[in-house]
């Protein structure tokens, strides 16, 4: 049988049947729990009754559904039987779902009854199965008296997998096709870095239709036997309670976030101060974390954060060692089997160690390409080598850099302006939290460049004050002309700050 992610957890449950693998919480509260063996069950019985249903290898499924333990045993039956599980935001409005339907061309939509109204307002014909994930999970929920054993279905480790959508910030989102392949390999390549073990456990408050919640979270630790304690979504109160607990049915080995998670939680726990010396893993990704908020992380927690990075379309590339440096700012060292190479993003020329050029990727984890998007697919290749978009640099010790996003390098008066430069050196006032640096249209140089800044509580600062700042460190050309303070950074589902919204506040 050929080797799918599925196949991996079905031999992990062999093994440790018995074991609560998975513990839900509900606002905090213990609801519902699941062994290998009743996940194993579950799951091969979705794959059963799906089958008979019509489906077939290849065909897609929508899972619009909250997160719950029905997801993941639906998830895992749809792998299963080998389909193409596509997992999507239950908060998405019509608009936004009407496209996902038609993109996809998915046979069957799996959604929570919440979710059921919304897709029928869009498509009456589509074949719907609507799951009640509001109550306690029990095995006849799903396909009750289907039969639980092994599918062995025909998936090769080349065949889709997953389509995972980019949360693009030009024209609609592309979904990021990822195989058998790809995903085995993130999951191994996360497992053998951070060291996880069945004796692991997971503290899981992210959401399961990014790479983050779904591949690095979930995959490996069901792959490796480690138990999971998923929170139906994240709370910082709920957070720090189960972190802080070192005994019983919640105590917790790992907590993979992003960093507006972290600041969320620490608010919180200078107030209280629990120890958290139990904890083996503290992983941050998704999103930049500032330099001053690894050591605020190292020094509320006892622990330093493990940066790393990844995309919809290569899993987890690089990470900062779980033994040994760990660089703030930096996403760390490439992971095994990941090729890098840093280029001009021009004339393709490579780069020297310090050099700032696009970053590059080859390797097994390297999406094939972009769901029924030829175009697309054959701009985001050069010989094999993925461009990432991502501007970036290496040390001379090894260590990656990511300094901006190719598509958000602002050009004024002819002049390539890097956003994170110019926020990294309005960041570094004792009086700034935070800020967002964009280029909007401007007649004069093409672009201008415009900050939007948020304070520290309580502290009062001046456009001017900020402006001084910046010609301290700056080129004037690089200076904001226009700023504006808000009273926080919109952001997205995973923590990245989402720019475009940003660039409307200066519209207005």
């Amino acid at each position: 049988m050929n080797e799918t992610v599925a196949s991996l957890i079905d031999q992990t449950a062999l093994r440790l049947g018995r074991k609560e693998i998975l513990l839900f919480l509900r606002r905090g509260r213990i609801e519902s729990r699941m062994t290998y063996s009743s996940l194993q069950q579950s799951s091969s019985q979705v794959a059963n009754g799906l089958l008979e249903m019509g489906l077939k290898k290849g065909d897609r499924v929508i899972l619009f559904i909250p997160k719950s333990l029905e997801q993941v045993a639906l998830y895992l039956g749809v792998q299963k039987m080998g389909a193409i599980s596509v997992i999507l935001n239950p908060g998405f409005k019509k608009d936004e779902m009407d496209y996902f339907l038609k993109d996809t061309g998915a046979r069957i939509v799996i959604s929570g009854k919440k979710e059921e109204a919304l897709i029928r307002s869009i498509d009456e014909k589509r074949l719907l199965l609507s799951i009640d994930t509001e109550t306690p999970f029990t095995e006849e929920k799903l396909f009750p008296g289907y039969p639980s054993q092994i599918i062995d279905t025909e998936v090769s480790p080349h065949d889709p997998a997953l389509l995972i959508y980019t949360s693009g910030t030009t024209g609609q989102p592309k979904g990021s096709i990822l195989t058998q392949q790809n995903l085995i390999q993130d999951a191994k390549n996360i497992i053998h870095i951070w060291e996880m073990t069945e004796k692991d456990v997971l503290c899981h408050a992210l959401p399961l239709f990014h790479v983050h919640g779904l591949c690095f979270a979930l995959h490996t630790s069901l792959i490796i036997g480690a138990k999971i304690v998923m929170c139906d979504e994240f709370s910082p109160d709920v957070a720090v309670d189960v972190l802080s607990r070192q005994k019983g049915d919640l105590a917790c080995t790992i907590f993979m976030g992003v960093p507006t998670m972290y600041l969320r939680m620490m608010d919180r726990i200078e107030r209280v101060g629990p120890d958290f010396s139990h904890l083996r893993l503290l992983a941050s990704g998704s999103a930049p974390l500032l330099p001053k908020d690894f050591e605020r992380i190292r020094r509320v927690f006892g622990k330093e954060p493990v940066e790393r990075e990844g995309m919809s379309e290569t899993g987890m590339n690089f990470s900062n060692p779980f033994r040994g440096v760990k660089k703030p700012g930096s996403i760390g060292l490439p992971l095994p089997h990941v090729e890098v190479r840093i280029v001009t993003p021009n004339n393709f020329e490579d780069l020297k160690p310090g050099e700032v050029g696009e970053i590059w990727l080859k390797g097994p984890n390297v999406t094939p390409g972009y769901w029924r998007k030829p175009r697309e697919t054959e701009a985001a290749f050069v010989d094999g080598w993925f461009r990432t978009g991502d501007l970036g640099k290496k040390d001379e010790d090894g260590y990656y850099y990511i300094t901006d996003r190719l598509k958000h390098i602002i050009i004024s008066g002819g002049e390539n302006i890097s956003p994170k430069e110019i926020e990294s050196v309005i960041n570094q006032h004792p009086k700034v939290s935070e800020s967002c640096v964009v280029g909007i249209p401007d007649e004069r140089w093409g672009e201008k460049v415009v900050a939007a800044v948020i304070l520290k509580p309580g502290v009062a600062f001046t456009e001017k004050e900020i402006r001084d700042h910046c010609k301290e460190h700056l080129l004037d050309w690089k200076c904001p002309k226009e700023i504006l303070f808000l009273g926080e950074l919109p952001r997205n589902k995973m923590g990245k700050v989402m720019k475009e919204e940003v660039m409307k506040s200066f519209k207005k």
